[in-house]
């Protein structure tokens, strides 16, 4: 694979260099951090699609990398989302893990509950990933000892903070923001609140500063506040808004965590992070990422990991889904509309600090189009260095490939043929037999899993009015209506149809017909009232077939409705 001008080859040369000044022949620890506190949506997907493929990228190259994806999941639980009972709020303040799962889940609790739809859609995107669940971590007593320092260097680390805790917030920027449509304004807003640990407070209490916050033994929320510590003991005393308070020995207390801006220095020390990316609210002063390099240094001794800020993902039209009715779209969500790779090349093609669009709406049509086109560029050896990389990361990882459709047929082309056919299997074999009479196709198989992912799209995210549906009878009022022109592009259209029954046939017969009519060659070149002669023959067609002026693209049309059918519509 060519390296030139590719982003995930650059950060796998800083990676492997950076790792063998660490310490030379371990394996290279490339982490992500997601919080199962709702969807994990397409733009936390980011958080994983960047070190995945650096990380592959090194594994690539032979070297021993592992991907840690860390699971938020002893996060409190910090408010009852739209569409869940308003008795949940019992809850809030919990980890995530305490708190019951969404009514009707299968899973035994919240943080399950949301976790196990991600997992599957990084399985399909062939995502390799060592999963660890803080909730596990912490109640194993595994960070006894960083909490245990944290706590004896909470005076550095108060200090630490207190360098930003003054510094006035950064100027508004001043370019006026764009304004969102309701679907990026939503992924915003969910990108925006990041970890489920990200608002928390820093350790600030009235008896001092103290970087450990137990959750209660009685309710089991963290509404608790630290009222002493003795370093020697390690007894600490809290108190909680629940009534109940308690002193505890820390060397052997299982129930609490550290608060943010201490805990993610102290899982990159633990772990021996090399690699990790962060969002862009990380770049502020006195953000998470900024205080933690700090930390990481002077508490832990260790260093921070190399990684890019990266950009929002935003969505491009999603309809509302009755599956997750206002919510942020998730990779579950876009795999149900796209294949794996094309899904994962949306990622790898666009450097992190670059942000972009996941297409729920027609622009789909149009990826798809350039996704096959760039496939034909590297067939025939015209494609860029950077684009073959982006594809070759794509479409396979150092695993192996991932599953491709056989026959890749237009996506526009197939979304067309099941909105025609409502997806009657029969029908549409009987179509796509059609298209190419020299290779037709003879299983459904051979087009899929495209054909389920395009039919998927037409049932989900294509608004009903503007679905297409067959006129049942001829609009026999219009077709008496015609002049002599008009009926006689419909003869010479009629005429041609059993001799150009392909899709390639079809496409030549009714850019030609007005052509004819013009006195032209049926293959000779538009001049732009040629162009306007068709626009009016194609919305005479789409208008008799459809009974609206527009639809699809008509050689996949007439195909689809059939020529006896077709005869009847327009007359003959």
């Amino acid at each position: 694979m060519s390296a030139e001008a590719d982003w995930v080859s650059r950060f796998a040369d800083e990676v492997i260099a950076e790792a063998e000044r660490r310490a030379s022949g371990k394996p290279i620890v490339c982490a992500s951090g997601l919080s199962p506190s709702g969807p994990v949506h397409l733009g936390n997907l980011r958080e994983v699609m960047t070190p995945h493929l650096v990380a592959d990228e090194i594994r690539r190259r032979g070297h021993e990398v592992v991907h840690i994806i860390s699971w938020d999941d002893y996060d409190r639980f910090r408010k009852v989302p739209a569409g869940v009972d308003s008795s949940w709020s019992e809850h809030i303040g919990k980890p995530l893990t305490s708190v019951p799962a969404p009514p009707g889940s299968e899973h035994p609790n919240w943080a399950e509950h949301f976790k196990a739809p991600m997992k599957a859609a990084l399985a399909e995107l062939g995502i390799e990933f060592h999963g660890i669940s803080q909730t596990a971590m912490y109640t194993s007593g595994a960070y006894r000892e960083q909490i245990l320092l944290a706590m004896r260097e909470r005076g550095r680390i108060d200090a630490i903070l207190d360098r930003y805790r003054t510094k006035a917030k950064p100027a508004a920027a001043k370019k006026p923001q764009q304004k969102l449509d309701e679907a990026d304004a939503a992924a915003a807003e969910a990108a925006a609140e990041g970890s489920g640990a990200a608002s928390e407070d820093d350790g600030m209490a009235a008896a001092g500063y103290f970087p450990y916050k137990p959750y209660c033994s009685v309710c089991e929320r963290d509404m608790t506040t630290v009222t002493a510590y003795d370093d020697d003991t390690t007894e600490l005393s809290y108190t909680c808004v629940c009534g109940h308070s308690e002193t505890v020995r820390l060397s052997e207390h299982n129930r609490g965590k550290l608060v943010w801006k201490v805990d993610w220095p102290m899982r990159w020390a633990y772990e021996d992070v090399v690699f990790e990316p962060s969002g862009v609210d990380h770049s502020s002063p006195g953000s998470s990422f900024v205080v933690g390099g700090q930390i990481i240094k002077e508490v832990f001794g260790a260093d921070q990991p190399i990684g890019p800020m990266y950009a929002f993902v935003g969505i491009s039209g999603m309809a509302k889904m009755s599956s997750s009715k206002g919510a942020v779209p998730t990779p579950a969500d876009a795999l149900e509309i796209m294949e794996a790779p094309l899904l994962r090349w949306l990622y790898a093609r666009r450097k992190p600090n670059q942000s972009f669009k996941v297409a729920f709406d027609q622009e789909i049509q149009r990826l798809y189009d350039e996704w096959d086109a760039l496939e034909r560029k590297i067939d025939d050896g015209t494609a860029l260095p950077a684009d073959v990389a982006a594809y070759t990361r794509a479409i396979g990882t150092a695993s192996g490939p991932l599953p491709v459709t056989p026959r890749p047929l237009p996506y526009r082309t197939l979304a067309s043929i099941v909105d025609i056919t409502t997806g009657d299997s029969e029908q549409t074999l009987r179509i796509l037999r059609d298209l190419d009479a020299e290779h037709p196709i003879t299983s459904l198989d051979e087009t899929r899993p495209r054909l389920d992912r395009a039919e998927r799209w037409i049932t989900t995210q294509v608004p009903a009015e503007q679905r297409t549906r067959v006129r049942e009878e001829p609009d026999t009022a219009l077709l008496a209506s015609l002049g002599e022109d008009g009926r006689e592009s419909l003869r010479l259209l009629l005429e041609g149809l059993d001799e150009h029954w392909s899709l390639d046939g079809l496409t030549s017969l009714v850019y030609g017909v007005p052509k004819v009519r013009a006195g032209l060659a049926p293959d000779a070149k538009p001049t732009p009232e040629l162009k306007v002669a068709q626009r009016e023959f194609f919305a005479l067609l789409y208008t008799l077939l459809v009974g609206r002026d527009t639809g699809p693209r008509l050689p996949t049309l007439l195909l689809a409705v059939g020529a006896d059918r077709v005869r009847k519509l327009l007359g003959a």
